[in-house]
């Protein structure tokens, strides 16, 4: 597991918004800071990661035909990825929950996303499930940041049912909702790269049409 440099730290406790419990002080303390400390703290949340990537994990597997060694290396991918995303934006926190539980937040995704990719090579579309709470962060949004502009993720939500073709939001929903690869979706889709690509921009235009006339986009964004 390789751990992000001294460039990846985040601000001090002082520009945090919002008043730390005693434990998010001590982590936040120890993971901005330096040295065998740092690289010790580093270590200690991987491994609570760990521990709730297994759990997240075990939970949603069932059915999906992802077990053993290759749900157990899903495990550890969502644990790396999520220490790497939190020490990212440490200085996004900003102490409306304890630490840790805005910690937990980050693997949580990790794994619901890697598994639904998982699915999509084992399965057709229309068996995958599909999973609504990861369109925030598809859109690049903190896990607090996703309650804030719940309205909007409702609206966009609604423009995939109401706006979009079938096939359209069949798209949209694979590649921009669950990260499938283009080449797995040409190949389910019995399709190619340049009418994937058509209907994907065109869903997207259709679905940036409903946010400017809701007021959340400019018409000249």
């Amino acid at each position: 597991m390789s751990h992000p440099g001294a460039m990846d730290r985040a601000p001090s406790l002082a520009a945090r918004r919002a008043p730390l419990d005693r434990e998010s002080v001590e982590w936040l303390s120890t993971l901005e800071g330096s040295g065998p400390a740092r690289e010790a703290g580093l270590v200690r949340l991987h491994a609570l990661l760990l521990r709730v990537a297994r759990a997240e994990a075990g939970r949603r597997a069932s059915g999906l035909g992802v077990s053993g060694p290759e749900l157990e290396d899903v495990v550890q991918q969502a644990a790396d990825d999520a220490l790497m995303a939190i020490v990212g934006k440490l200085g996004q926190f900003r102490g409306d929950s304890r630490f840790t539980t805005w910690a937990y937040k980050f693997v949580v995704l990790e794994v619901a996303g890697k598994l639904t990719r998982h699915a999509w090579h084992r399965a057709t579309p229309s068996r995958v499930e599909e999973d609504w709470d990861l369109l925030p962060d598809r859109f690049g949004f903190a896990p607090e940041e996703a309650v804030e502009w719940g309205e909007l993720f409702v609206l966009l939500r609604r423009a995939v049912d109401e706006d979009l073709t079938s096939h359209q939001r069949r798209i949209f929903v694979a590649i921009v909702l669950h990260g499938v690869p283009l080449d797995v979706l040409v190949q389910e889709l019995g399709s190619n790269r340049n009418a994937v690509y058509k209907s994907l921009f065109d869903a997207r235009r259709k679905l940036r049409a409903r946010l400017v006339a809701n007021g959340y986009m400019d018409t000249g964004a």
